[in-house]
């Protein structure tokens, strides 16, 4: 199992529900096991920058490929780059099921 996790912080505090809808889009893509797009809690002091998480499942590395290969990743990746102010991606195998 292939866990994909992106970290944003947003330019404007006012497009940040904007670009949370905007990257929810990503979530009728097929190929993810599990796909969800929150706020960041901000409950850790250390962490306020990220304004949004984006959390994925892929069943391998070729179901993440054809994930990222949609029209609909290109589209949204084009939305959300001009708002966006930084974006940290880590992409790890689990063990755990």
């Amino acid at each position: 199992m292939i866990r994909h996790i992106v970290f944003f912080s947003v330019k404007r505090d006012q497009d940040v529900e904007d670009v949370c809808r905007r990257l929810r889009a990503l979530a009728t893509i097929p190929h993810s096991e599990c796909f969800e797009v929150v706020a960041n809690s901000k409950v850790d002091p250390m962490c306020d920058r990220i304004d949004l998480v984006v959390y994925g499942e892929f069943r391998d590395e070729a179901a993440l490929a054809a994930f990222k290969a949609h029209p609909t990743y290109d589209a949204t990746t084009q939305a959300v780059r001009p708002l966006r102010e930084m974006r940290y991606s880590a992409d790890f195998t689990s063990t755990i099921a």
